[in-house]
């Protein structure tokens, strides 16, 4: 080596021997103040939000994990998963309940979860707690998964005990949630204004990333405008049937399909139509209203004809969530007469004219599309449930 590198060899190794200690030093704090937290008796004592004002986010992910993991809690944040597996106090339990929390834990977890929200760069699962008396602007929404705008839009009904019989996966989030309590009296209408705006807002901004036009509850807009078909590029048959029967909602239909009377009950702007004398009222649509419904209707069928004559292929499915993939592949075995052990499921098919359950069904009885049409969905699914799992709200 040349007189003229040495000098410069020492230096570039001074440094890193400077910043190898600089980084030890952080290190070794930053383990000390987590040590410092362990020792907090989160069962017993009181968070005060002064106490996390310079807290920075991973640090506070950490202390939610502290409270949890007392109780065993498996978290699937790997982050939190790998910080408690280091601990010697921590004993993992998978049969963890929210019941093991007392009213103090969940008092500091609420501290904690609403300091993460107010760092979070975008609103994520778990946030909307805090956003109840705020409005949320498209800006601070960010992008999503699927799965996590359906929570995002859920939460704030969720927050109000709203259940999701006809959503499993939707509800086991929820039931995992120390907060959530499912309550049988859930009425869209005790959402405040600003839940209804902040609703609204995650909508508009779900349709902007799925470069959708419509979503369900849109259909006010076109009770007196009639609806070009190309609006309907990309929604999925779950959705084009409850926009089809929006229509009649917004009249006040009683729907005797039971999972439709649930979902449409659970709207604020529902009125079920009575006569005088208290019976049900089948309400009439206008001239525009029945067009829009055959415009929806044909695009429909179109889609069900296709589900056995045209290959699906990924990018077709690109935004559809896990339901609604699911609902897809089931659709196409349903169309063939099988019958389904999950009992919404099988109602769900039941309601649909075409239905016809064979007891002799197998799936040696679908075709070449229909057999690679289910093997394409059954690989989206894959990865929208592990998609699913992996959040932690």
């Amino acid at each position: 080596m040349s007189q003229m590198l040495r000098p410069v060899w020492r230096k570039i190794l001074l440094a890193c021997v400077i910043a190898g200690a600089f980084l030890s030093s952080v290190a070794a704090q930053d383990e000390a103040r987590m040590r410092r937290w362990e020792r907090f008796d989160f069962a017993a004592r009181r968070l005060d939000q002064t106490q996390l004002r310079n807290v920075p986010l991973e640090e506070l992910r950490l202390l939610r994990g502290i409270v949890f993991g007392r109780h065993g809690r498996i978290f699937k944040d790997r982050d939190i998963r790998e910080y408690l597996a280091k601990r010697p106090w921590y004993k993992p339990d998978p049969n963890f309940q929210n019941s093991m929390l007392n009213q103090m834990e969940r008092r500091n977890l609420d501290i904690i979860r609403e300091g993460e929200a107010r760092k979070h760069e975008f609103v994520e699962p778990g946030d909307l707690r805090f956003y109840s008396a705020r409005a949320i602007t498209a800006k601070q929404l960010g992008e999503h998964t699927g799965a996590e705008w359906r929570i995002l839009h859920a939460e704030i009904e969720a927050l109000h005990g709203k259940s999701f019989a006809d959503e499993p996966w939707l509800q086991k989030y929820f039931e995992e949630r120390y907060w959530y309590r499912a309550s049988d009296r859930y009425d869209a209408k005790t959402l405040t204004a600003i839940e209804r705006a902040n609703m609204r807002t995650i909508a508009a901004a779900q349709k902007r990333q799925r470069r959708v036009a419509l979503s369900p509850g849109d259909m006010e807009l076109f009770q007196n405008t009639i609806l070009a078909e190309d609006k309907l590029r990309g929604l999925s048959l779950y959705e084009l049937r409850l926009l089809r029967n929006e229509f009649y909602a917004r009249r006040g239909r009683t729907f005797r399909t039971e999972w439709l009377q649930q979902y449409f009950y659970q709207q604020d702007w529902y009125e079920a139509a009575m006569n005088d004398d208290g019976s049900v009222r089948e309400p009439e649509l206008t001239a525009t209203e029945k067009t829009n419904v055959e415009t929806i209707l044909r695009y429909e069928n179109r889609m069900h004809e296709e589900l056995s004559t045209k290959l699906l292929s990924r990018a077709t499915l690109q935004g559809l969530f896990l339901e609604d993939a699911r609902k897809l592949r089931n659709e196409i075995l349903a169309r063939r007469g099988m019958t389904f052990k999950d009992a919404w499921l099988q109602n769900y098919f039941a309601s649909f004219d075409w239905y016809k359950p064979d007891p002799s069904f197998s799936e040696a009885n679908l075709t070449d599309v229909e057999r690679r049409n289910v093997a394409t969905l059954r690989l989206y699914e894959r990865d929208a449930t592990s998609e699913a799992d992996a959040i932690e709200g």
